[in-house]
């Protein structure tokens, strides 16, 4: 099947708001994207509505607008909708305000939950809450033993324990051609480690982010308009996020990292050639 290519001034007449991932979009490890500047500051004179949403839960919506700004870009803190970001909603439906919480990654992702509500306690105490935030800001095996440890002996004397994952992505690209496990990996191993502990449970991570739906009901939350479009260049994460929830996508398709070929399940709504 053959998707139509779509440009930039049809996305901005054809659609009240623009949702636009950030890595492989707008930016990369060394700066801003082609075009990425200039249509940034397009939207911004033309006072066209728009949401960077971005699966990191290492940055607050400010750092990562400084981060931005430095790269050129015209982005506030209010354009950002970071899986971090979904937290205080999470905890708020699942009455965890106070309750006790690890938190992996850096203080970014620790300000996410203290925000949300959570109680900050050490990787080796008893805890209420786990959040796997990001790959960063930690020794990983260290904690993630630590952490596993006091996850087992809170279940092993009848504990609950709930799991947190605002970012799903199981790699990131290292910007040297290479790619590094995400958040989502570290994830996946603690959820096989406890069911290998207890098989007749099933303990598993609420995923927040790209493309479980969480995070496009913030942005429709704060569109008011399901008249919108997500660009992106993860078939897996924006595209798949956009059509399970129901509006169309823009596949960008001269990325930074290596696609898998358009085929199966997942297609985009329209092709993308650059924001150039």
């Amino acid at each position: 099947m053959t998707v139509a290519t779509i440009t930039l001034d049809e996305i901005v007449h054809r659609y009240d708001t623009l949702l636009l991932d950030a890595y492989g979009v707008l930016v990369t490890s060394a700066g801003a994207l082609p075009g990425a500047a200039a249509f940034t500051r397009r939207l911004k004179a033309a006072r066209k509505p728009f949401f960077i949403l971005t699966n990191d839960a290492s940055k607050l919506p400010q750092t990562a607008a400084d981060r931005f700004a430095g790269f050129g870009l015209a982005v506030d803190p209010d354009d950002i909708i970071t899986s971090g970001s979904l937290l205080p909603a999470y905890f708020d439906s699942h009455n965890l305000g106070g309750a006790s919480c690890v938190v992996l990654g850096p203080a970014d992702s620790v300000s996410y939950v203290e925000r949300a509500g959570g109680r900050i306690v050490g990787s080796n105490e008893s805890f209420d809450v786990l959040v796997v935030a990001d790959e960063a800001g930690y020794p990983l095996l260290e904690t993630v033993d630590a952490v596993l440890s006091s996850v087992c002996r809170s279940l092993d004397r009848g504990r609950s324990v709930q799991f947190v994952l605002p970012n799903p992505d199981l790699l990131y690209p290292t910007g040297d051609g290479g790619v590094g496990l995400a958040a989502g990996s570290i994830a996946l191993m603690l959820e096989a480690a406890l069911e290998a502990r207890y098989p007749h449970s099933h303990h598993r991570f609420a995923r927040l982010g790209k493309p479980h739906g969480a995070i496009f009901n913030e942005a429709l939350r704060r569109s008011g308009s399901r008249n919108m479009v997500m660009i992106g260049d993860q078939l897996e994460t924006d595209i798949a996020g956009a059509a399970a929830f129901g509006i169309d996508s823009a596949w960008i398709t001269a990325p930074v990292t290596t696609h898998a070929p358009l085929a199966g399940d997942v297609r985009p709504t329209f092709r993308l050639l650059s924001l150039d």
